[in-house]
């Protein structure tokens, strides 16, 4: 995995191991030996290092890059931007017009359209529904948290 890039520093991946053939030995085994059937080295790997440019010091790759609120709202608008084509090309592809009835109205619309407004309306309805939830859960949870005074 690459090194995060600050300004004003290149950093140049290393090595994770040392080379066996330039490592002076311990005397625990010959370079290039196989270990025995079923013996496992008793300590883990060194950590991956890179080389910073400047002062040529080993310092620890970074092994995990967190994610951040501006990452997701970006991986939120590609989402966002993804379905809004998909619905485009469905809207355009289904412009028939169809006749509609709704507690007493009546009326002709484009199919898409009508199930665009049906979609729209379920999506307003479930978070109604999921916010009143939300908003109990809250109550309760309060209401646990506070000490009871007598």
């Amino acid at each position: 995995m690459p090194a995060l890039h600050r300004p004003g520093r290149t950093r140049l991946p290393t090595s994770a191991a040392p080379d066996p053939s330039t490592t002076p030995s311990t005397g625990a085994a010959p370079a290039g030996a196989t270990p025995a059937a079923g013996a496992t080295s008793s300590a883990p790997p060194p950590p991956a290092q890179v080389t910073d440019r400047k002062d040529r010091t080993q310092v620890p790759a970074a092994t995990h890059i967190p994610r951040t609120r501006v990452g997701a709202a970006w991986l939120g608008i590609c989402a966002t931007a993804l379905v809004c084509v998909v619905l485009i090309v469905f809207m355009l592809q289904n412009t028939r017009s169809t006749e509609v009835s709704f507690l007493g109205w009546h009326g002709t619309l484009p199919l898409a359209l009508a199930l665009l407004i049906a979609a729209v309306g379920s999506a307003i309805l479930t978070m109604a529904i999921g916010t009143a939830r939300i908003a109990q859960l809250r109550r309760f949870s309060t209401r646990q948290r506070q000490p009871t005074h007598r």
